[in-house]
């Protein structure tokens, strides 16, 4: 187990929420509210533009990782290095982490900072690659790992698909090198299949497909659905992520104290948990409040799980990511 101890977490949506039914009127669409809330469980979201709050990216990440570290106890400048971890940057460059790094250390500083982009499961592959690099290089004390979402800002109008399932927010985490804890990081491990790339995803800004006035005519631009993604991929996929994961680490599934998992559908979720043969009181949801918040769902949901005494010092957590591209996640670690 790797000395490598979460020390304090943080959220941050923008807004007043949006309940279904307002959500109908604000962006001017038309879909089934009750099939959402019984099928996804989202009964609620935050979108900042919706709401005419002049807020991006790094800002809900500067105020996640400003609220996990008050949580944590610790000054700003003790800070070693930033991961931000999202596929909605605030920018194609610089990174979105330089910029959280500015507005939170006011300047130049000994410290690093990084952008992982892998779909919904960046924030599982950044957390494992901040553990690595704490556990190799003592100069690092602490970090901060966040994990941010602005779906909403590439969404075009009209677009129910897109409305219905995507929020803003942010979660974060500060990690501190420990010894002789019984806190720890156990291991992680990943999954990719990049033929996959052409499901879902943001097609236009990059060098491929610069931004054009026949781009934005075309309506190629922003959240586009190319393929139905397989309705039973998350099922088919998480039991099998998480039999690797406790395989790898010598643990078996029932040694899981919780479970966390993408909170984009209540009852994929609750498949899964019948799937490992595992009770659903073992996992928690925060789609209901929060909607579909990509990258930032799982430090989300485990901030919760830790404030509601779900999760305590002790206890052993499972997390597991999917997004589009294939890009899967998984972090096994002792809270």
């Amino acid at each position: 187990m790797l000395p490598i101890k979460i020390v304090g977490t943080g959220v941050y949506a923008p807004g007043e929420p949006i309940d279904n039914i307002e959500l109908k009127q604000l962006a001017n669409i038309e879909f089934d509210h009750e099939k959402t809330e019984a099928k996804l469980g989202i009964y609620k979201r935050h979108i900042a533009h919706l709401r005419g709050i002049s807020e991006t990216t790094a800002d809900f990440a500067t105020k996640a990782a400003e609220n996990a570290i008050v949580d944590a106890g610790v000054s700003p400048s003790d800070i070693g290095l930033f991961i931000v971890a999202t596929d909605t940057p605030e920018f194609i460059t610089p990174a979105t982490s330089i910029l959280v790094q500015g507005r939170i250390q006011k300047g130049e500083t000994w410290s690093s900072t990084f952008d992982v982009s892998a779909s919904c499961a960046s924030f599982a592959i950044a957390l494992d690659n901040a553990v690595r690099i704490m556990a190799t290089d003592e100069s690092i004390e602490y970090a901060v790992v966040i994990g941010v979402y602005n779906m909403p800002a590439f969404i075009r109008p009209g677009d129910a698909f897109g409305y219905t399932i995507f929020a803003d927010g942010a979660g974060a985490f500060v990690l501190k090198r420990v010894k002789d804890e019984k806190s720890g990081y156990i291991t992680g491990q990943l999954l990719t299949d990049g033929t996959q790339w052409d499901y879902v995803g943001v097609y236009a800004g990059g060098s491929r497909n610069p931004i054009t006035s026949k781009v934005i005519k075309e309506e190629k631009w922003g959240l586009l659905n190319l393929q139905r993604l397989p309705g039973d991929r998350n099922v088919r996929l998480w039991p099998m992520v998480v039999d690797k994961l406790v395989s790898k680490a010598n643990q078996k599934v029932e040694e899981v104290d919780h479970f966390i998992f993408t909170q984009i559908n209540r009852s994929v979720i609750t498949k899964v948990m019948a799937e490992l043969n595992q009770p659903e009181s073992k996992t928690n949801f925060v789609m209901d409040r929060y909607g579909y918040t990509g990258s930032g769902c799982l430090p989300m949901a485990f901030h919760h799980a830790v404030k509601e005494g779900k999760v305590k010092r002790g206890h052993k957590v499972v997390m597991v990511a999917s997004g589009a591209g294939l890009a899967v996640g998984s972090n096994m670690f002792v809270y």
